[in-house]
């Protein structure tokens, strides 16, 4: 009995076919009965609030993670130090166990033919299993964002969060923004989820099948972490793991993450409709069935090759032809598509504009008279590696001297950066004299003393210059 001998009509009115709905029941509760995934759900609903609670209170902050030096200053700061985590291992963990396992649970059971007989219709079984394993997810998710959110706020407080540009949102605006970064990272977790569903029908009870999510999520982020072009970064669905910080600068870096959702997306379509594919072709009657090589690697890997190549000559095209109108006599080696993405004036913009805000905040933490940024003219002169080397491209050689102006004063201030820029764009600044202004000393605030918050402060450098706020 095949796939297509399912289709044919019973005979007798008890042998009609069950809804998709009563089959989606039944899955959603297979799924729900199993240890395993009743500990995940404990687990993403406990763990996080009792991991963002404890970090909180902690003298040591994970300051190498987005938003983990604000951890002391707000309850907001901790989800985001969990989304971090989560986009890393987390989210791939769980896709694996849910998705990755889903049929080929069936598979190891030996259970496909009582369920054929059951139900009746491949294209249910596909269609009910899908979307159990994806309320399954979403709740996992759900649980990972309350749960962390809940820990900050009830450990710090519900308090203003410093953006990645150094302006301060408010509590409510903050709430927000985490709630939209969480919503955002679902893009890549379900192409990480179809991706599971494709090695799950493909790959039968191989171990390869469950971990396929796993793996390819760990091959794209050292992808994302070599110096590859803006083009080819872009054209990954994990891009959309790290693009949600856009959302914490003013004005935000919408483009990257729109693409990057998009990408996510179109992933996650092609994922799931070649499982099902592949799905409706396979032999039941095969009790020891572990999955096609040669057919998972022409209907599974090559259509992802396809669409990848596909993605990177789009978006080369675009991009090329956006930033040749746009670009600047200081940053044309970074115009077109092909390069890092990465420019010095990028950079000099950023630094200075974060340097401003955090002045700003540094000067009422101290209370002295209040400035604004407009009146500090605060800017940035950056250099990579000495004269000689372009002043592009990521690296730990980055220094950036910044000046400004007071009212009333004559001559104009000055500090010193350094930058260790990552090739997604991300940055820590490290102040390096004088100390009066960015060295390491505590500042009074209304939560206690805090260090100097222009001694050290991330950033991010907008990899396309098309970006709109």
């Amino acid at each position: 009995m095949t796939a297509t001998l399912a289709h044919a009509r019973p005979h007798g009115a008890g042998t009609r076919r069950s809804s998709v709905a009563r089959c989606y029941r039944f899955e959603l509760v297979k799924l729900v009965s199993q240890w395993r995934i009743r500990l995940l759900v404990l687990a993403c609903w406990i763990a996080p609030a009792l991991f963002v609670a404890a970090v909180s209170q902690q003298s040591s902050l994970p300051v190498d993670t987005l938003f983990g030096r604000w951890m002391h200053a707000t309850g907001w700061a901790g989800p985001l130090v969990m989304l971090g985590f989560a986009g890393t291992w987390a989210l791939p963990l769980l896709t694996s166990v849910v998705a990755g396992d889903v049929f080929a649970a069936e598979d190891r059971l030996g259970t496909w033919r009582h369920l054929l007989v059951a139900v009746r219709s491949p294209r249910r079984i596909f269609a009910a299993k899908a979307f159990a394993s994806l309320t399954v997810l979403l709740l996992l998710v759900a649980g990972l964002v309350c749960s962390s959110a809940a820990g900050g706020v009830v450990a710090v407080g519900s308090r203003p969060l410093v953006g990645l540009d150094g302006h301060l949102l408010t509590s409510a605006d903050a709430a927000v923004k985490v709630l939209l970064a969480w919503v955002c990272v679902l893009a890549p977790t379900l192409a990480l989820a179809g991706i599971g569903l494709l090695g799950s029908v493909a790959l039968g009870r191989s171990p390869m099948g469950l971990l396929l999510p796993v793996f390819v999520a760990l091959a794209m982020q050292l992808a994302q972490m070599m110096p590859l072009p803006v083009a080819v970064r872009l054209a990954l669905p994990s891009y959309a793991f790290i693009a949600w910080s856009g959302l914490f600068t003013g004005p935000a870096q919408l483009a990257p993450l729109l693409i990057g959702i998009g990408v996510s997306l179109a992933w996650a379509v092609l994922a799931t409709a070649l499982a099902y594919l592949l799905f409706l072709r396979r032999d039941f009657t095969n009790l020891s069935y572990d999955g096609s090589g040669r057919r998972a690697v022409t209907v599974g890997v090559l259509p992802l090759v396809g669409l990848v190549a596909v993605t990177v000559a789009v978006l080369t095209t675009s991009i090329t032809a956006t930033d040749t109108t746009k670009a600047t006599a200081t940053d044309t080696t970074t115009a077109t598509a092909t390069g890092s993405g990465i420019g010095q004036e990028k950079v000099q913009r950023s630094v200075a504009t974060a340097f401003a805000h955090l002045y700003r905040m540094q000067t009422d933490q101290l209370h002295r008279p209040a400035v604004t940024e407009d009146r500090l003219r605060a800017t940035a002169t950056c250099n990579k590696g000495g004269l000689q080397v372009a002043a592009q491209g990521p690296g730990n050689d980055w220094r950036c001297v910044v000046s400004w102006h007071l009212p009333g004063v004559d001559a104009a201030g000055q500090a010193i950066y350094q930058l260790d820029v990552t090739p997604d764009g991300r940055y820590m600044a490290d102040g390096d004299g004088p100390k009066e202004v960015n060295g390491y000393f505590l500042v009074r605030t209304p939560e206690g003393d805090a260090p100097n918050p222009l001694w050290q402060f991330d950033g991010t450098v907008e990899l396309l210059s098309t970006s709109k706020g």
